[in-house]
């Protein structure tokens, strides 16, 4: 009854029209909110702080390769349970239904402004893309493909770290991964690592900091452990923008800060500079 007469009040404050709801989106590095068509509009990149918040992997593909360019790999691989980890083949097939991935990364070969390179891209929805199996055998595969093929790699990289369900497997990723990266190396070929929010743990350990060319979104999150855990060993406060993409370049880790409008143009010069060095060797 009390809240029939509510809304006869509200009805009637409100002139008798009721009360549209716009949709916002709060910036969870500026905590500044901003209408949801907006931040889409930007793709997703806060007008107030330009914090780069997530896309999927197939929202990234889109907006930075050329149109039906992509062509994937290894499409149907799916993890095991190595060590009968509790409701996790059960826990898989509810993010393969619900991202419609069978794992935290897509890759394949892309084309970007006609230059043709081997692409990784990670989604954070699937267990916070974090690095097992599955994970680490796609980005050897995408780099075993780039070296045999004398192609570029463009992983762009977003993970929580391993993946505790799958014990010391996902961690022996890490030296599989590294591996295949100093073998693309060897052979001469180039690696351009693009961090995106956020990019931890092993991943950070292994492929994602073995990059030629290492680029970052800004004001992401880049690092190993988690603030905390650092603060509370080295018993010490540290920079209120530890760990943000701009400290990291600072600090020597990351090369380039790139904005997501201009990753596309920065990447194909990237590419265009490398195959222009080849074909005058």
């Amino acid at each position: 009854m009390f809240e029939d007469f509510f809304k006869v009040v509200k009805h009637r404050f409100n002139g008798g029209e009721e009360e549209e709801t716009v949709p916002s989106f709060k910036c969870p590095r500026c905590q500044g909110v901003v209408s949801l068509e907006r931040y889409e509009d930007m793709i997703r990149v806060c007008p107030n702080c330009n914090y780069h918040g997530r896309l999927t992997a197939r929202e990234r593909i889109a907006v930075t390769f050329d149109k039906d360019s992509f062509e994937e790999f290894d499409s149907s691989m799916i993890s095991c349970d190595p060590i009968s980890f509790p409701e996790y083949p059960e826990k898989q097939e509810e993010l393969r239904e619900a991202t419609g991935l069978n794992d935290a990364i897509v890759t394949g070969t892309a084309l970007i402004k006609g230059h043709k390179a081997v692409v990784g891209v990670m989604d954070s929805r699937y267990m916070m893309a974090s690095m097992g199996s599955v994970v680490g055998e796609k980005i050897a595969r995408a780099f075993e493909y780039a070296t045999e093929n004398n192609l570029p790699v463009i992983m762009f990289t977003a993970s929580g770290g391993a993946r505790m369900q799958e014990g010391i497997v996902s961690l022996m990723q890490m030296a599989k991964t590294s591996g295949a990266v100093k073998l693309h190396s060897d052979n001469g070929g180039l690696y351009i690592t693009v961090l995106t929010d956020p990019t931890t743990g092993g991943v950070t350990a292994s492929f994602a900091s073995l990059g030629d060319i290492i680029i970052a979104e800004p004001k992401i999150l880049i690092g190993f452990a988690g603030r905390r855990v650092i603060e509370s060993t080295m018993k010490q406060r540290l920079p209120e923008d530890f760990q943000l993409a701009e400290f990291m370049q600072e600090k020597g880790f990351v090369d380039m800060i790139v904005e997501r409008k201009k990753m596309r143009v920065t990447l194909a010069s990237l590419l265009a500079m490398h195959t222009q060095e080849e074909k005058e060797v």
